[in-house]
């Protein structure tokens, strides 16, 4: 099981900005895609953002224009910049690589 470390999330307004950062220290082999899926309470697990090996992002429609992936090249660490959250974006992060490793994931809560 490769590990991976997760960090960056928390409470904050409507509006307001969160970062999320994920890396795999003990990972050689560069992941070919690294992103984020998010779960909230009833609801399905779903995909948000993922990013490949040469830096090309793939978003979730309802992310588009407020999330941001990005990715340092070749290595395994991968960054999520999430603007204008809103309610609906209250979620655990789970940051995933290759869709087969996750890490333990994060609380993001979005609240007034």
């Amino acid at each position: 099981q490769v590990p991976l470390v997760e960090s960056g999330g928390g409470l904050v307004q409507p509006g307001g900005s969160l970062r999320l950062s994920c890396a795999a220290p003990g990972m050689r082999n560069i992941f070919y895609v690294m992103g984020w899926y998010r779960q909230a309470p009833g609801k399905q697990r779903e995909m948000v953002a993922t990013v490949n090996s040469i830096g090309s992002p793939v978003y979730s429609e309802v992310v588009k224009g407020r999330f941001t992936i990005t990715r340092n090249s070749g290595e395994n660490t991968a960054y999520l910049q999430m603007n204008d959250l809103q309610p609906e974006d209250t979620a655990v992060y789970y940051c995933v690589a290759n869709e087969r490793y996750w890490a333990q994931g994060t609380q993001v809560t979005v609240s007034s």
